[in-house]
C-alpha cells in the first residue's frame, strides 16, 4: 500500500511538472507582450505626459523638464485682470441719473414728483461737476437726481441737451471728492479689442455693474433718433436698461464710448451700441460752452411717410422727400424745391431721413456738399453751402 501510495504520488507529481512549466512560460510571454504594448501605445494614448516631461538619467538622478509652452496663470495666483483696476479707478466716476416728473391722477390732480426712469452717466469734469449722459435718460425731467459712488444723492441741473445726437450734460454743485474719467481715442479702436462697460442696470440696486466684452464693430448704423447721427461702436459687453449714458472703457482705463442702445429683438444677445467718444466730444463741448449745439443743415422739412416701398410704388427712387424748403435757407439758395427727392450726399446713397442726418453730421455749418436729387423724372446735382440748426 505504501508503494502504491508512493507510486500514485509519483505519478501525480510527474503529471504536474509539464503544466507548471507551460504556465511559467505563458506568464513570461504575457509580461513581455504587455511591456511591448505599453511602450508602443502609451505615448499615443497619453501624448501630454511625454510632451510635458522629459525624463533622463544623469548620475542616477532623474531630472524632469517642463514643456516648451508655459502654463496658464492660476486663477488663485497673485496676478489680476486689468478689469479689477478699471473697476476701481473708473467706477467712482460713474453715477446714477434719475429722472423725476410730476404725474397726474385720474382726478386731474398731480401726485407729486415720481421717478419715471433712470440711467447712468460719468463725470467728465470734476472741478465743475459736469456729467455726461444720454438725452433719452433725462427727456422730460422736471427734477434730476445724481447718485454718487460715495453714497451721496445730489440734485443735478441740466446744462444742455441735444436730441439729434442723444447727448446731454448735467451739473452738480457739490464737487467735493469727485473723480473724473480719462478720455481715450475712439478713432483708434480695433475689432476684437477688449472693453469694459460700467453702469447702473436696473437702478441703484445694481449700481456700477461691470461687464466685459470686445469691440464687435466700429461702424454700425442704427435707425434711431440720436444714434443715427454717428457710426456706432458695437460691443458684446452686456448693456442693459439703465446702462444708457454710462462709459465704455478700454483696457487702459480710458472712456472710448457712451453706452446708448442694444438690440432687444428676440433671439439676439450681446449686441450693444455706444456713441464714439471722439465724435461725441465736440457736441459735449458745445453744450458746456454755449448750452446748445450747432449742427449743419439743408434747412428743409422731410416727409417721413416717404418710404422705399412708396417710392417703388410710384416708380421713383428711394431717398428723402422734401416737403418744404425754408425760404432763404441753404437748400433754397442752391435751387432745391419742394417735391425734390434727395438720393445722395457727396455720392453717398441716401434712402431715408436718418441716413440724411447721418451724412450731414459729418460736416460743419458752412461746408459745401454735393446733393444729388430727383425731380420730374430727371436726376441732377447741386452744391449746397450748409446752413445751421441749433438744438433746443
Amino acid at each position: 500500500m505504501d508503494y502504491d501510495r508512493d507510486y500514485k504520488y509519483y505519478n501525480r507529481s510527474y503529471e504536474r511538472k509539464p503544466r507548471i512549466i507551460s504556465t511559467v512560460l505563458l506568464a513570461v510571454f504575457c509580461a513581455l507582450l504587455g511591456g511591448l504594448i505599453a511602450v508602443v501605445l502609451v505615448p499615443k494614448v497619453y501624448p501630454q505626459i511625454y510632451a510635458q516631461a522629459d525624463i533622463s538619467d544623469s548620475g542616477n538622478r532623474v531630472i524632469l523638464h517642463q514643456g516648451g509652452t508655459p502654463p496658464l496663470a492660476s486663477a488663485s495666483g497673485s496676478e489680476k485682470s486689468p478689469v479689477v483696476d478699471i473697476a476701481s479707478t473708473v467706477g467712482p466716476a460713474v453715477v446714477g441719473v434719475a429722472n423725476f416728473q410730476y404725474r397726474g391722477s385720474f382726478l386731474g390732480s398731480t401726485t407729486g414728483l415720481t421717478e419715471v426712469g433712470s440711467g447712468s452717466g460719468f463725470i467728465i469734469n470734476a472741478e465743475h461737476g459736469y456729467i455726461v449722459t444720454n438725452n433719452h435718460v433725462i427727456t422730460g425731467a422736471e427734477k434730476i437726481m445724481i447718485s454718487l459712488a460715495d453714497g451721496r444723492n445730489l440734485p443735478g441741473t441740466l446744462v444742455g441737451k441735444d436730441p439729434r445726437t442723444d447727448l446731454a450734460v448735467v451739473k452738480i454743485e457739490d464737487t467735493h471728492n469727485l473723480r473724473a474719467v480719462q478720455l481715450g481715442d475712439s478713432n483708434a479702436l480695433e475689432v476684437g479689442q477688449p472693453v469694459v462697460a460700467i453702469g447702473n442696470p436696473g437702478g441703484e440696486a445694481f449700481a456700477r455693474t461691470v461687464t466685459t466684452g470686445v469691440i464687435s464693430a466700429t461702424d454700425r448704423f442704427l435707425s434711431l433718433e440720436g444714434e443715427a447721427s454717428f457710426s456706432l461702436i458695437q460691443t458684446d459687453a452686456a448693456i442693459n436698461p439703465g446702462n444708457s449714458g454710462g462709459p465704455l472703457v478700454n483696457y487702459s482705463g480710458q472712456v472710448i464710448g457712451i453706452n446708448s442702445a442694444k438690440n432687444q429683438a428676440p433671439g439676439f444677445e450681446g449686441m450693444g451700441f455706444a456713441i464714439p467718444i471722439s465724435d461725441a466730444l465736440p457736441v459735449i463741448q458745445q453744450i458746456i460752452e454755449k448750452g446748445y449745439v450747432s449742427h449743419p443743415a439743408l434747412q428743409v422739412n422731410i416727409d417721413q411717410r416717404y418710404t422705399p416701398e412708396y417710392a417703388s410704388y410710384r416708380g421713383w427712387p428711394a431717398g428723402t422727400y422734401i416737403s418744404q424748403v425754408q425760404p432763404g435757407g441753404a437748400a433754397h439758395k442752391a435751387g432745391l424745391r419742394s417735391g425734390d427727392i434727395i438720393t445722395a450726399i457727396n455720392n453717398t446713397v441716401i434712402t431715408n431721413a436718418l441716413e440724411l442726418t447721418h451724412q450731414l453730421f459729418k460736416y460743419k455749418p458752412g461746408d459745401t456738399v454735393k446733393v444729388t436729387f430727383y425731380r420730374n423724372g430727371n436726376t441732377d446735382t447741386v452744391n449746397v453751402k450748409l446752413g445751421e440748426i441749433r438744438s433746443q
